[in-house]
């Protein structure tokens, strides 16, 4: 057996951080995103990367902290809405965007860790998203190629994990998270809980650990919620 298990999240990331590296960083908006291994990058100083996520988290958090540091030159996303310095570093020029339908980038990301290089989608023809992409017809109708993606690195957020890196997702924490796993050169796994091999239902694992090259259990978790929508409270019936 081999013990995947990293003590910090600086040793986690030991010889396989470089700059112009590309990177992929699970999670939804900030759901299931590997904070202490983000927070990590942000020390290492690491510049010019391109990285692969749904979003590119909030001003001062998540993804964020890379780019108020300006260790981004690339984002391949496909919602950006919730981040006014992405907003101001891509209208200034200072930040190149690839843009993604939802669906697309979750495929491309799967197809990627598949060894699928290409597929066709009908998602995007006749939009600014098939611009200089081959489009083909299959049964009467258009299709746009996409290419698979793949990355450097993958850091991604689990909920738990043996020391052989199999891992199990919580909840809406899924998301992204186990395509990218598959899709990176290598793959460093940030957990809530260790346990011991053995111990996870194995119909239940959602990564096998044979995608996973460390594990880390991450230090401390703020686990913010990006926005708050709640219903005006009903006084008379609070009394």
């Amino acid at each position: 057996m081999v013990d995947k298990v990293q003590s910090a999240a600086a040793a986690a990331l030991q010889g396989v951080l470089f700059d112009g590296m590309t990177i992929m960083a699970g999670g939804f908006g900030l759901c299931g995103i590997p904070e202490n291994l983000i927070a990590a990058i942000r020390e290492s100083g690491v510049k010019d990367l391109t990285v692969v996520s749904n979003n590119c988290g909030v001003d001062g958090f998540g993804l964020g902290i890379l780019l108020e540091n300006r260790q981004i030159k690339k984002m391949v996303s496909s919602y950006v809405g919730e981040n006014k310095l992405f907003e101001q570093l891509y209208l200034s020029g200072e930040l190149e965007l690839e843009f993604n339908p939802q669906g697309t980038l979750a495929e491309r990301i799967r197809a990627g860790g598949a060894g699928i290089p290409a597929f066709f989608t009908r998602t995007g023809v006749g939009t600014l998203v098939a611009e200089g992409k081959e489009v083909r017809e299959f049964d009467g109708e258009l299709y746009v190629m996409e290419r698979g993606l793949t990355a450097d690195l993958a850091i991604v957020k689990a909920w738990k994990a043996d020391a052989e890196g199999n891992l199990i997702y919580r909840k809406t924490a899924r998301n992204f998270n186990p395509m990218m796993a598959t899709a990176g050169k290598v793959t460093v796994a940030e957990v809530e809980e260790v346990v011991a091999v053995g111990a996870l239902d194995k119909d239940a694992i959602h990564t096998p650990g044979i995608y996973v090259d460390r594990v880390l259990k991450g230090a401390v978790y703020e686990k913010r919620i990006e926005r708050v929508t709640t219903r005006p409270r009903d006084e008379k019936a609070s009394v």
